[in-house]
């Protein structure tokens, strides 16, 4: 029922549109279609803030919450999103076949640090990743957390037919966790911390990370909508370049922000903030990340890596070409627009 009643969403979403901004509602303003996510980041403080709409007074802007990266994925095969937050993972998926979707990477939100896990529930019996064979785990299927996941098994060696792996998306995590019904799980906050009250983490993305297999969240836009309004992107670029400097210079606003839009308290909004790895703006545009219109950045590289990675565990049929996702990086204005 889930998977259908996201599909009818979706379809739903589609009929507004065509993937480039249009009209609705006041005929006289032209749209914008955000796909976002309930994890602590700088997209919850521009929603929160209203800064996106301050910039662009002239679009109209709606804000839709998806769970997971595949459901963004397919709601952009319908053409029914401008913008979105996103895995990397999932947009490596995204970027090769069969789905080859036409949007582009225009910002990093995070780099996955402690605010994503593997988590064994007391109880269980498991103690280290090896002991998860025979053993149940959740995590929503195509995200981050399921790459990192993977990469976790197969660091231990183990296959991934060594245990049932169940896709769930976190609010489901959740519920699951309370039967019984898992034994570990890969997802991120905020329902992490709540699993991590009666589980025991095993390993973080951060760690994974440091073993090279590194995931980020993405702003990602579709070319349609960057060919058509390239000025819409670059205020949405900068709001978010914005949102970054309150995470570092003002954790009281921005932990007011993400603390109302997640239903958490300041307080644990902030330590929620603090487990992931938040760049400066100006890092963006550098060479470790996305780099600059006259030198793509090592981000592709890691989508290519995340990719021959989906491939070798058959979640993908073609690992696209390093050429070909240079071209998805969207660059045009870096790093002037970004400050």
């Amino acid at each position: 029922m889930r998977r259908f009643a996201a599909l009818v969403s979706v379809l739903l979403i589609a009929a507004c549109g065509n993937g480039a901004a249009s009209g609705g509602g006041d005929a006289s303003k032209k749209s914008i279609r955000i796909a976002y996510q309930a994890f602590p980041s700088g997209d919850l403080i521009v929603k929160h803030q209203g800064l996106l709409e301050k910039a662009l007074p002239d679009y109209r802007i709606t804000w839709t919450k998806f769970d997971s990266g595949a459901s963004i994925n397919t709601a952009f095969v319908a053409k029914s999103l401008d913008i979105a937050a996103i895995g990397s993972s999932p947009v490596a998926r995204g970027l090769s076949a069969p789905l080859n979707i036409p949007y582009q990477v225009a910002f990093v939100l995070d780099v996955a640090g402690d605010n994503e896990a593997l988590v064994a529930r007391n109880g269980s019996g498991v103690t280290d990743i090896a002991s998860l064979k025979g053993k149940k785990v959740g995590t929503p299927f195509a995200s981050t957390a399921h790459y990192s996941l993977l990469a976790a098994i197969d660091q231990a060696g183990l296959k991934e037919s060594d245990l049932t792996i169940v896709d769930l998306e976190p609010q489901d995590i959740q519920a699951a966790w309370t039967r019984g019904d898992l034994d570990a799980a890969y997802t991120w906050l905020p329902s992490l911390d709540e699993l991590k009250k009666t589980g025991k983490v095993l390993i973080s993305s951060r760690q994974l990370a440091t073993a090279g297999k590194p995931t980020l969240d993405l702003g990602v836009v579709s070319t349609a909508f960057a060919d058509a309004h390239p000025e819409a992107v670059d205020a949405w670029r900068k709001v978010e370049a914005q949102a970054l400097e309150v995470i570092a210079n003002d954790p009281a606003a921005a932990s007011q922000a993400v603390g109302a839009e997640l239903n958490l308290s300041p307080d644990d909004a902030l330590n929620q903030l603090k487990q992931g790895v938040f760049l400066k703006p100006a890092d963006i545009s550098s060479a470790e990340w996305l780099g600059t219109e006259n030198n793509v950045g090592k981000l592709a590289d890691n989508l290519v890596s995340a990719a021959e990675f989906l491939k070798s565990q058959q979640k993908i049929d073609a690992v696209p070409t390093l050429d070909a996702v240079k071209k998805s990086i969207y660059v045009k204005g870096l790093p002037s627009v970004l400050g």
